[in-house]
């Protein structure tokens, strides 16, 4: 077969260059994985010894596809090459070099669970407070140190880290390191860092093993090289530093998992360390249509980090990109949903062909209520189903036992968590003294020191009388001033809070979602009973269908952004497209951390073959309270002539629909006269202060005043409100409409 024939010229010339550094700059969809298959089968066919190829992949599922792709070219052969994740590839050097290190050739490498659990026995053994010392954030700083080359001792003697730590309160965490350390090489064990940390280890201290696979490896590829560390980084170089046939293939456009340490700089910089670098670009996308390809170029031009490429497609040009505004999260769901349901009936389409793809996880909920409400089924990817969350489901036995008191297994659930000293020895006494007496675990736990001696039994005791009150307070309270009552009381706020790692960042802000549609339901003019016992039935009644729908392959796709990266639909909906929440707000202080996430909605619109759909809210529950959302800077950056000149969203209350004409939004006024606004579709406005600009006392701003925004330019305070730690202005701006701030952050100088 001629394996050539169905490549475009720039695919050609990087299949058939096999000699000396190179870079392919692979854009989306542009058939990166088809050029480095096709150039590996090239590499065999023009005579190299198929032993001799090294090929890096980021996941197992692109090593399969490579390695049977491959084998349709050259046949068996194909096996015989060293391709694999990074992890499996040094795996397995690793199990032959392991003596070398002082380890057996049959280590033992420890998955994720294994290593929290050592770290976690560890802390209870040094007597250290373990919410302060939280299993997530210390096992996230030692795989930080070890991805950047970072030893125990190396940590301990570092100033400035043991600064860090001593200023977090957590000084001991180079002592945890150290002893974890030990303890995995008295195991014999490896984990998931140590196999790039090792292998470092292992090639630079042992320079005859480094010569061994320089010599062995005349060919190298490396796939996603935009995702690439540190420790990668350097073991790629080694490994290359004899033949240097190395060929890495990346889209810094693509770059997104700063946040698991990848090194953008890798591949912006790999020209530097190869002078004579060949660098071909594919820059012909085939899975999307010229709108969606035009609008994803726009996005990106305005990153200044980047390497200079030109996308285009030759598809048809596509429908222009609708954007969906709703002033809720809720109402967003229902629009998204009812979208959905038009376009499966109109295009004759599957739930399949649909994906919608938000920032965090949180945002699942609104969605999947949505999608329940109108029977469409669908699956979670990356991630449980939101009511199907450990967070979520600890939180949701609180209010269960709160309402049924005897429910048991809420009782065993939740009795010890979060910790409160009550083991399982305590929990087995009490579960014998319930069955001879025939009692509920909870009636049992009123009189626990009886059966309990110590202080458990007190504990228990205490636990009782909490969940009793919990049951009082829902006489008089509803749903949400109960959930939100438990969730302080019972400390479980508080504990997910204290983790400042990123996945305890996320399951505190699935906490808050959870919280933000209780308050949803007690003020839903439809919900009949406002109580929390109504609530748990309304989602027991959500919930039900979870598993007819994940047996069902026909599913519309939810996922994260970041879970989205290699896939692709027909149509994709990007959904929470607003200021702090896309881009993040702890992405809004530093210019890099702000062009990732520009990178990050590059990634989610080039998902879209067909149709791309974008979404936001006006306003948002935030912890029981209402905030207003602004649309993303990300809408601004598109150019008007992409989007489609229908607005969908319903014209009720504050909702409004985008005038084409005057590119301008209009809200609806209570007496249905249209009231113009400035269009978020604008360009960004840009207003210039003096130099002399000086806030003014935030007390002495009053209603009616003329006032100077350093970044809204102009306006007139409309209305004060709110208690005294959390008032609230709202401006009508000159050029940017009406805006509603936070006083004491709003930084407004008095003009008149």
């Amino acid at each position: 077969m001629n394996y050539l024939a169905n490549l475009n010229p720039q695919q050609q010339a990087a299949v058939e260059n096999i000699k000396g550094p190179m870079m392919i700059i692979a854009g989306a969809g542009s058939g990166k994985t088809r050029v480095i298959t096709m150039r590996i089968a090239h590499i065999i066919k023009q005579g190299a010894d198929p032993f001799a190829i090294l090929a890096l992949t980021f996941t197992n599922k692109a090593a399969k596809e490579m390695r049977d792709r491959i084998n349709q070219i050259i046949g068996p052969e194909a096996k015989n090459i060293w391709m694999g994740t990074f992890h499996s590839v040094f795996a397995k050097i690793l199990r032959i070099e392991a003596d070398k290190i002082g380890y057996p050739a049959n280590f033992t490498i420890y998955d994720t669970d294994d290593s929290k659990s050592l770290l976690r026995a560890i802390i209870k053994e040094q007597a250290l407070d373990e919410k302060l010392y939280n299993v997530n954030h210390v096992y996230n700083r030692i795989s930080s140190a070890k991805n950047n080359l970072i030893s125990a001792q190396e940590y301990n003697d570092n100033a400035t880290i043991q600064g860090d730590d001593y200023a977090s309160g957590r000084s001991k965490i180079g002592y945890i390191y150290s002893i974890y350390a030990g303890r995995c090489m008295k195991a014999g064990a490896m984990d998931f860092d140590d196999l790039l940390y090792k292998t470092n280890i292992l090639l630079r201290e042992h320079p005859e093993v480094l010569y061994k696979y320089q010599n062995k490896f005349k060919y190298i590829m490396v796939d996603e090289y935009q995702d690439t560390n540190y420790a990668q980084y350097l073991i790629v170089k080694k490994l290359a530093a004899i033949h240097e046939n190395i060929c890495v293939v990346g889209d810094d456009a693509q770059s997104i998992y700063a946040f698991r340490g990848a090194n953008i700089q890798n591949i912006l910089n790999f020209e530097k360390d190869y002078p004579d670098l060949n660098v071909y670009k594919l820059e012909q996308n085939y899975r999307s249509t010229q709108n969606i390809v035009n609008v994803a170029n726009g996005i990106i031009a305005n990153n200044q980090e980047q390497l200079k490429k030109n996308i285009f497609s030759e598809k048809e040009k596509g429908e222009k990109i609708t954007l969906l505004r709703a002033f809720s999260d809720n109402e967003e769901g229902k629009l998204v949903a009812e979208s959905i349901m038009q376009d499966k009936a109109s295009l004759n389409l599957n739930n399949s062909d649909f994906a919608i793809l938000y920032r965090t996880n949180s945002q699942s909920r609104a969605m999947e209520e949505g999608l329940r409400k109108l029977n469409i089924p669908y699956k979670i990817y990356g991630g449980l189903s939101f009511y199907q969350r450990k967070e979520v489901k600890d939180l949701i036995a609180y209010f269960r036992l709160a309402v049924n008191h005897a429910d048991e297994e809420a009782f065993k659930r939740v009795i010890n968590y979060p910790i409160r000293g009550i083991g399982k020895t305590s929990l087995d006494k009490l579960i014998i003294a319930a069955d001879e007496q025939n009692k509920t675990l909870l009636s049992i736990a009123e009189t626990a020191s009886q059966f309990i001696g110590g202080k458990s039994g007190k504990l228990i005791e205490e636990f009782f009388t909490m969940i009793k009150s919990f049951g009082v307070m829902m006489k008089s309270e509803n749903a949400f001033e109960v959930a939100n009552h438990i969730a302080k009381q019972t400390g479980l706020l508080k504990d997910l809070y204290d983790d400042k790692s990123i996945e305890g960042l996320s399951r505190y802000e699935n906490i808050q979602e959870l919280l933000n549609g209780i308050k949803d339901y007690t003020e839903n003019e439809s919900t009949e009973d406002i109580g929390l016992g109504g609530f748990l039935q309304d989602v027991a009644l959500l919930t039900g269908n979870e598993a007819a729908n994940e047996q069902d392959k026909d599913t519309v796709s939810l996922m994260t952004i970041h879970s989205a990266k290699g896939l692709e639909f027909k149509n994709v909906y990007i959904v929470g497209l607003e200021e702090n929440l896309f881009p993040s707000q702890l992405s809004l202080t530093a210019r890099t951390d702000l062009e990732e996430e520009r990178r990050l909605f590059y990634v989610a619109i080039t998902r879209a073959e067909s149709k791309l759909t974008l979404s936001f809210a006006t306003s948002r529950y935030r912890w029981g309270t209402l905030i207003s959302c602004e649309p993303s800077r990300f809408i601004d950056e598109i150019d008007a002539q992409y989007l489609d000149p229908k607005f969908t969203a319903k014209p009720l209350k504050n909702a409004g629909y985008l005038d084409h004409d005057t590119n301008s939004y209009t809200k609806i006024s209570p007496t249905n006269k249209p009231i113009p606004q400035k269009s978020v579709l604008a360009k960004a406005f840009t207003h210039q202060v003096n130099g002399d600009f000086i806030a003014s006392d935030p007390k002495e701003i009053e209603i009616g005043m003329e006032v100077e925004h350093q970044k809204f330019g102009f306006g007139k305070v409309l209305t004060i409100d709110g208690p005294p730690s959390d008032i609230k202005t709202t401006i009508l701006f000159k050029e940017l409409g009406q805006k509603q701030l936070l006083l004491k952050f709003a930084k407004l100088r008095i003009v008149k």
